[in-house]
């Protein structure tokens, strides 16, 4: 135990939190109602905004559709947790401090690392300037008013990922006067079962959308894209959605990363090189029996709540359980009226099982809405956290005792 900022006393532990995401909002609100009536446990949450966004749901801000505002400080009230605002521009694992707006100095005694994923913007020529992205609200706004604006012309969605499929649906089937083109290296849907596959494809068709699949772009410009090959596409609005990067602050932290940037973990999600800080999410390069996971909110909100269980644990003098997590389904939305689900195994391989139409509409949407009405269920029962959603049945997220 140490001193602590703001409010504090000389034995309170002092746990930090990083980023509001998924992930980061599930620890936060999973520890503060677990501690919470506990004097010396303190449990701050820093993130940029106090606005929730809602990532699995930023291709429908994309298009005009208006979504509930969620308020992140006044749910941590409730549990107990307190709220900064501001951008974290630095972490000092060695003096265990976190600098915010590059002028405000944060301590902690546990460090949640949390700080998520952004599109990669990096890697081809032109798409800093001239392509809009889905990391936020604002962004999701702003390519609202874009193409709202746009009486008629092309739209080029680049990236045949789930985002990809599901903005270049949401666009295509809410401005049927626009030109939607999809380009990406793989087919849309390329993990999922032939079924649910050629059901993409062909709600892609009925949409309107052309496909350019095994292809790559290698410039952006303020008129087009270039793709391999020399061929180039107009292009009136561009949507980035090419793969995502992480935060440099753990690298220049001397936390010990992969090659993409991720802070490693153990199995019980502590950093190999620095126990005192966990990491959760997109942030993190958790490794299970069948590899490493990759970020989705799907996994982000358990990480979140094993690491709270975790640190809870850790506070009353027990050993962190190790973590483990099994994917169970890729619901993806094709414009408002359609949609697929594809059941998986727990590697995330496709199983034989998928639901289309009207009930995996009911099921996406189900599974899209579900994280806030979570947290709130965790603020009220902590040992709900727990258990994680998936459409209409609960599975245990094991080890989060």
């Amino acid at each position: 135990m140490s001193t602590s900022h703001e409010g504090g006393t000389a034995t309170t532990h002092r746990v930090l939190i990083l980023g509001a995401g998924y992930a980061g909002m599930a620890a936060a609100i999973q520890l503060a109602a677990r501690t919470k009536r506990r004097a010396d446990v303190q449990v701050t949450l820093v993130n940029a905004q106090e606005r929730f966004t809602e990532r699995l749901r930023l291709h429908m801000v994309a298009t005009g559709q208006q979504l509930h505002e969620r308020d992140i400080p006044a749910l941590l009230a409730d549990a107990g947790a307190q709220f900064v605002r501001g951008w974290v521009t630095a972490v000092d694992a060695h003096a265990k401090t976190v600098r915010i707006d590059d002028s405000r100095v944060l301590h902690y005694d546990t460090l949640v690392y949390g700080l998520g994923s952004v599109a990669d913007t990096t890697l081809v020529p032109g798409v800093e300037d001239h392509a809009y992205t889905l990391d936020n609200a604002q962004d999701a706004v702003s390519l609202a008013d874009r193409l709202a604006r746009l009486a008629e012309g092309t739209v080029v969605v680049v990236g045949s990922g789930l985002t990809g499929v599901e903005s270049a649906a949401e666009i295509a089937e809410r401005y049927p006067r626009l030109n939607v083109v999809l380009a990406g290296r793989q087919e849309p849907g390329a993990t999922m079962n032939p079924r649910a596959r050629a059901y993409v494809r062909a709600a892609l068709d009925r949409l309107g959308v052309q496909v350019r699949s095994g292809t790559a772009v290698t410039k952006v410009l303020p008129d087009s894209v270039e793709l391999a090959g020399e061929t180039t596409i107009a292009a009136d609005v561009v949507l980035w959605t090419g793969g995502t990067r992480v935060s440099p602050l753990a690298a220049a932290a001397g936390l010990t990363v992969d090659q993409r940037g991720r802070v490693v973990t153990d199995a019980t999600l502590r950093s190999v090189s620095h126990p005192d800080v966990y990491a959760i999410g997109d942030a993190a390069a958790i490794r299970q029996g069948y590899g490493v996971m990759h970020g989705t909110c799907q996994s982000g909100m358990p990480t979140g709540v094993h690491a709270a269980v975790s640190i809870t644990r850790v506070l009353d003098g027990r050993q962190p359980r190790p973590f483990r997590f099994g994917y169970y389904h890729t619901p993806v939305s094709l414009g408002r009226h359609d949609a697929v689900v594809q059941f998986t195994h727990p590697d995330d391989s496709p199983r034989r099982v998928c639901l289309t139409g009207r009930a995996a509409v009911w099921y996406k949407e189900t599974v899209g809405a579900s994280p806030w009405p979570t947290y709130l269920r965790m603020v009220k029962m902590p040992a709900s956290g727990a258990f994680w959603p998936h459409g209409g049945r609960f599975t245990r997220l094991r080890d989060a005792r």
